[in-house]
Parts: structure tokens; C-alpha cells; sequence
């Protein structure tokens, strides 16, 4: 797919779609803000992950190279306040909830290009730190702690729409250290029998804010394509990195487009470890596997929050078989298709709506990443494998088909492409010629009895048989273990 094809994308800052117009021709640097790892990942941020890989997939798709970020914070409150309930070190905390999610990552088959640990980047950050000291943008409180002065910054706001100055108070522990109460910290100076780093203020540790932009800056640039998270990142964590990364690079915009994702809802209640009402995610694969996971994600736009229910699960978990029916299907078709060298009418006009469906994929994609309208052209073609194709299986049909579900699965990564060895293929397909001619040589002579047997004994080995008059075909069925 050609790069030149235009892609448009919600911009939270401007609050309208925007083109995507890289500004390093050819390659899309993206920088998504990870977990803070004190619990195990769960079900709501999973969301985000698949979201931004899908869209990474979707990019690679059209011709572009994607550099995809994101960070793990390693050092934070909630691990300190963690490894204190729980007699342990912070450390121990951090490294343990980071294997749950790259386990978790590994299990939906998402493959981040660099995932930067917070801890590894202190020296970076205290240098961040200390340019926006010397540029007038932050100053040293008489603790130690540094503090971003949010009224040196004139913009401040104007992504979350949070205008309103007295709305913005951030960190009321340190108020009475700060010259606003809407300034917020760069750095925190250490309390006793916390983590710390030496510091030209004295021992401490970074603020949350500067580190996604010390470390996007660090591997992506000055400036970057998209910078990507939750809705509920947008402020204060968002809004201050924007803050900070401009004043210190003194570039607008720092990033072209501002990309939100909605949250995982429970009820009227977004999933949260703080409300107790999570799902860990590892749990979830298991029980639904990761196919399933990752197209009840994308079933929904990606702006628009996801009401979590195992009945909203059952629903995708039948639309993921019948994907992976179809996928199976029209493989064995592609094998067994020859060019008969002439097409009907209805052939024709059949082999236009599947250009047409091809086409409208990725017309949805590029506008705004609307994968639910992807997925409808998808259902389409679904149905037409299931009434058209398996009974009409001309090369050139089954081919555009099995085009367009390999497109929908290189985005949304429900499976893997499923080859069997051709030998093996071969017998079964010889053993099942004879089989099927048997059996219609039964129905001729109105032995159907026998015949539904034959059908009966199949499916309990995994094979499908699919009847249309006299005519069979047929299919592995999900689990077959011939």
C-alpha cells in the first residue's frame, strides 16, 4: 500500500480530525504512555495496547514505518505506598508487576519497539529539569522539590479544556511549598525511608509528568507524530507534559496529534484499581483467548468508552468463529479453485463488491481509525463466503475474499495464518473427495439416513459438511484435529 494514501486522525488539542502528514517522510513516530506498575495490568488497559498496535499495524499496512514508544514508570507513589502495605522493596514491586505486563503483551501478540523504565533515565531527567530552572519555567522550593510555574507557560489548559485556574490545583500535599496551587512538581525531593536519586536540590526522584517527556523526546525528537493514552491521561499528565515539553524545546505544537482512547467501563464506573472493580487481563485471555480480547476492543471506536459484560464477550466470541471459519474456508477454496478462463455476469459483479468492500476498509480505517465500520465491511464479506463463494468457488472470487480478510487480520491481529503442511493437506483433501462422492451417490439413491451418519462422524472429528442441493463442501470446524 502506498504511504501517499491519506489518513486522518482525531486531534484532542484541536478537537478536529487532522492529516497525518509525518514529519519525517515515510516513517510515524508514536509515543504511548505505559503502565505505573504497583498492580497487575488489567482488563481496561489492555485497551489502549491493542488500540495503538492495531493502528501501528494499520500504518505499517499502507506503506509507512512506524516507531511505536512506551514508557514503564518504575518509580511512582502508588509502588513506594505498594512496597510499604506489603514489607517489600519498591524495586521488587516494579520488576514484578512489569513481567505481568509484557506477559500480557506477549499474550495479545503486541510487540512494542522500546519500552524506556523510568529509573534508567534519572540522569536525562534531572537535566530536563534543570534547563527549565534556567529558562524561567520552573523554580526550586526551600525542600528541594522543583516546581513547574504554570503561569510562565500561556497555553496551559487549552488541551483539556480545563481553563479555569482555580479547577487546577495538583499535588495539595506540596501547597504549601508552592507559589500556585496549580504549579506541579518536576521533582520531588525524598521523604524519609523513601527511593532517591542525588539531585543538584538535594535527594529525590522525578515528578510523574517529566518523565513521558524526557523519554519521548529522549528516542523520538523535539517533535513527534502522535502521542497517545486514555482519556483519563489527558489532564493533569497530558496537559503538564505539554506544558513542560514546549517551554523547554520552545516548539508549538510539540506533537502534531493528541490520539485519547476511551476507558473500559463497568456500568456507569470506569475499571480502576482505586473503585476494585478490575479484571486482570491475563485472566481474561484465558478465559476468552487473545482473538476474542482484541476484536472486542476494536468492535467499538476507539474514542468511545466499552462497557465490559461476559454477554458483550459471548457476542464477539461468535463473530471471531465466524471469521476464523470463513479465513479456513476460503483458504481450502484458494487450494482447490481453478480459472475455468471465463466469468459470468454475476461472477463480474460479484468480483466489484468485493473490490468495493476491499476499498471501504480501508476508506474506514483512514478516516479517524474507525475500525466498528471496517468491521461491518468485513461482516459483508463474510456473508458473502458463506452464501456466494463456498458454492461458486472461482479463483478470482476467492482470491479478492481471502485478500480481504488477510488485510482485516494484518490490522486487528485476531490470528495467526494457519498453513498445514501440504502433504497432509493433500491426503485430507483426496480422502474427502472420495468420502463427499460416496455420500451423494447415497442421497441419488435416497439413502439419507446413511448420508447423515457419514456427516454425523465427520463433525465429531472437526469436519463441516456444508450441503446445497446435491453439491458438498466442507471445512474444518473449530478444534479439529484432523
Amino acid at each position: 500500500m502506498s504511504s501517499s494514501y491519506k489518513i486522518r486522525l482525531h486531534d484532542t488539542l484541536s478537537r478536529e480530525e487532522k492529516e497525518l502528514i509525518p514529519i519525517e517522510p515515510g516513517t510515524v513516530k508514536i509515543y504511548v504512555c505505559g503502565p505505573t506498575v504497583y498492580d497487575y495490568t488489567h482488563i481496561g488497559h489492555g485497551r489502549t495496547y491493542v488500540v495503538y498496535d492495531s493502528l501501528k499495524r494499520y500504518l505499517n499496512q499502507r506503506g509507512y514505518n512506524v516507531i511505536h514508544v512506551m514508557n514503564i514508570t518504575d518509580i511512582d507513589d502508588k509502588i513506594i505506598r505498594r512496597a510499604n502495605e506489603e514489607g517489600r522493596s519498591w524495586k521488587e514491586i516494579a520488576d514484578e508487576y512489569t513481567k505481568d505486563y509484557l506477559e500480557a503483551l506477549n499474550l495479545l501478540g503486541i510487540k512494542i519497539d522500546h519500552h524506556p523504565r523510568v529509573t534508567a533515565h534519572i540522569g536525562e531527567i534531572i537535566e530536563f529539569v534543570q534547563v527549565l530552572i534556567e529558562k524561567g519555567y520552573a523554580y526550586v522550593a526551600p525542600s528541594g522539590s522543583v516546581y513547574f510555574e504554570v503561569d510562565r507557560y500561556d497555553d496551559y489548559g487549552r488541551l483539556s479544556g480545563r481553563l479555569e485556574k482555580e479547577l487546577w490545583n495538583q499535588e495539595v500535599e506540596f501547597l504549601n511549598e508552592k507559589k500556585k496551587p496549580y504549579d506541579f512538581a518536576l521533582w520531588k525531593a525524598a521523604k524519609p525511608g523513601e527511593p532517591y536519586w542525588e539531585s543538584p536540590w538535594g535527594r529525590g526522584r522525578p515528578g510523574w509528568h517529566i518523565e513521558c517527556s524526557v523519554m519521548s523526546s529522549r528516542y523520538l525528537g523535539g517533535t513527534f507524530d502522535i502521542h497517545g493514552g486514555g482519556t483519563d491521561l489527558i489532564f493533569p499528565h497530558h496537559e503538564n507534559e505539554r506544558a513542560q515539553s514546549e517551554s523547554f524545546f520552545g516548539k508549538r505544537p510539540w506533537v502534531s496529534i493528541w490520539m485519547h482512547v476511551g476507558l473500559v467501563m463497568v456500568g456507569s464506573d470506569k475499571m480502576s484499581k482505586s473503585l476494585g472493580n478490575i479484571i486482570p487481563l491475563k485472566e481474561a485471555l484465558k478465559k476468552w483467548g487473545p482473538g476474542v480480547i482484541r476484536l472486542w476492543y476494536l468492535h467499538v471506536h476507539y474514542r468511545k468508552p466499552i462497557n465490559f459484560s461476559d454477554e458483550s464477550l459471548e457476542q464477539i466470541e461468535k463473530l471471531y468463529n465466524k471469521v476464523i471459519t470463513a479465513h479456513d474456508l476460503l483458504l481450502k477454496l484458494s487450494k482447490e479453485a481453478r480459472d475455468l478462463h471465463y466469468l459470468k455476469d454475476s461472477d463480474l459483479l460479484l468480483a466489484k463488491k468485493l473490490v468495493e468492500a476491499i476499498n471501504e476498509f480501508h476508506n474506514a480505517l483512514g478516516e479517524d481509525f474507525n475500525t466498528p465500520r471496517a468491521l461491518a465491511v468485513v461482516s459483508d464479506i463474510l456473508s458473502l463466503t458463506f452464501k456466494e463463494l463456498q458454492y461458486n468457488p472461482k479463483y478470482m472470487l476467492v482470491s479478492l475474499a481471502l485478500k480481504a480478510l488477510r488485510a482485516f487480520n494484518q490490522v486487528f491481529g485476531l490470528f495467526e495464518e494457519r498453513e498445514i503442511a501440504s502433504e497432509s493437506e493433500a491426503l485430507l483433501n483426496d480422502v474427502m473427495k472420495i468420502l463427499l462422492d460416496v455420500r451423494k451417490e447415497l442421497r441419488k439413491q435416497g439413502m439419507y439416513a446413511l448420508a447423515d451418519t457419514i456427516r454425523s462422524e465427520l463433525l465429531k472429528i472437526g469436519i463441516q459438511l456444508m450441503d446445497r442441493g446435491l453439491e458438498t463442501t466442507w471445512i474444518r470446524a473449530k478444534g479439529a484435529k484432523t
